[in-house]
């Protein structure tokens, strides 16, 4: 499986599915290709929703950003 957490921070945000993190990949920017964090906002997470991302990807990324503008999230196969 495959672990989601706050770059920022260190803290864990949880486990993702590999079918979600391929959803997060085919979706969002990646700046190399062993890039593994990702910059969100309400609008990134909005979007990977319209773009039918499944209701636990999207909760848990609703979840981690509560009270903040935008953050790091980086992957790691563990």
């Amino acid at each position: 499986m495959v672990q989601l957490y706050d770059a920022e921070r260190g803290t864990r945000l949880g486990e993702i599915s590999d079918a979600q993190l391929q959803r997060l990949m085919d979706s969002l920017e990646e700046e190399s290709a062993t890039d593994q964090d990702y910059y969100l906002t309400a609008e990134t997470i909005d979007m990977l929703e319209g773009d039918g991302a499944d209701a636990g990807l999207v909760g848990l990324l609703r979840e981690a950003l509560v009270g903040r503008a935008g953050m790091d999230v980086r992957w790691a196969r563990e």
